[in-house]
């Protein structure tokens, strides 16, 4: 076996976990069906399909770490997103390879505004959440019977750099203001809610892959303490140096645009997470893995540079929400 950390899938959570593996010198290879992702040199990358389990275990081949950064479209993922897991899962197993699982926190479901910690009864409900709940349960059987090495870290919504239209605080957000835009958001903005910085669930996820204490165990990504979108979206207007509007989606709008869009009509279900108190308890990363989360302003600054620039070469775009993994 080498030590090649192999990452499946390149999205915002993909790329981000290339950038922290090739700061430590690691050896990089992603998976994608394109075979073509913006990722420094030395990266191998490999094009296919990660749902044939023949391709799954080929580009697995001689890993030592692989990482499921994969997010199929948001409103196939039950029929896409197991069949996904099971390939990754088998080519894992034929590598001898460590499993890092990059997950959301569907699986708890509605906990009624209560910090969610990773102690929390898995009680989820909606369709989507019952889809990462029988993802979980699988790996942690695996993990119990000793058949995988799997190791998770469970983020809550993200934002930061490439964070486009995946992130509630992305092209709806940070995007639009820029363009001179409001801020378009869903659900109550004065409800707490915890929001991760995307480099520091990379961050998380590449521990989770070289640590040898880990391996079991779910952690949640260090977030920093939860403020409400509407605080955050004051600090976003800070940075900018204006003020920002905000504009609030009614529900009955979302379910009438869902009706022609299939992706904002699989987030009626989730809106629970916008119309309470959503906070994510980090402390367990915090103290076992010495991690801190980046403060909110330095994470907003960034952000936001890495908008403008974007701007700049003319890439903005401004469009609908989609979903997290």
């Amino acid at each position: 076996m080498s030590d090649v950390h192999v990452v499946f899938g390149t999205g915002c959570v993909g790329l981000a976990v290339v950038d922290a593996l090739v700061a430590q010198a690691l050896p990089v290879r992603v998976v994608n069906r394109s075979g073509r992702a913006q990722v420094p040199n030395g990266v191998e990358v490999i094009a296919g399909d990660v749902s044939n389990p023949e391709f799954a275990t080929k580009a697995a081949a001689e890993a030592a770490v692989v990482y499921q950064c994969m997010n199929p479209p948001y409103d196939r993922w039950a029929d896409l997103f197991p069949p996904l897991q099971d390939a990754l899962v088998q080519a894992a197993r034929q590598a001898g390879a460590r499993y890092v699982s990059f997950e959301n926190t569907y699986m708890y479901g509605d906990t009624g505004g209560a910090p969610m910690t990773e102690t929390t009864p898995l009680g989820a409900r909606t369709k989507k959440g019952k889809v990462r709940l029988a993802m979980a349960r699988q790996l942690k059987e695996l993990s119990d019977a000793g058949d995988l090495a799997v190791a998770t870290a469970r983020a809550s919504d993200y934002f930061g750099p490439r964070g486009t239209s995946q992130s509630p605080l992305g092209d709806l957000v940070t995007g639009a203001a820029i363009a001179g835009k409001p801020a378009r958001v869903l659900g109550n903005p004065d409800q707490l809610h915890s929001y991760t910085y995307l480099p520091d669930a990379a961050r998380t996820l590449v521990a989770l892959g070289t640590r040898d204490d880990v391996i079991g165990e779910v952690f949640h990504v260090p977030n920093a303490p939860a403020q409400t979108t509407r605080q955050i979206i004051n600090m976003i207007a800070l940075e900018l140096g204006r003020p920002i509007k905000i504009s609030v989606a009614p529900r009955f709008l979302l379910r009438l645009m869902g009706m022609f869009n299939p992706t904002i009509r699989e987030l009626d279900e989730m809106l629970y997470e916008f119309n309470k108190p959503f906070v994510v308890d980090s402390t367990k990363a915090e103290a076992r893995l010495g991690m801190k989360p980046t403060p909110l302003a330095e994470a907003i600054a960034a952000t936001v540079a890495w908008f403008r620039d974007r701007e700049a070469t003319g890439r903005l775009h401004v469009g609908a929400p989609q979903a997290q993994p």
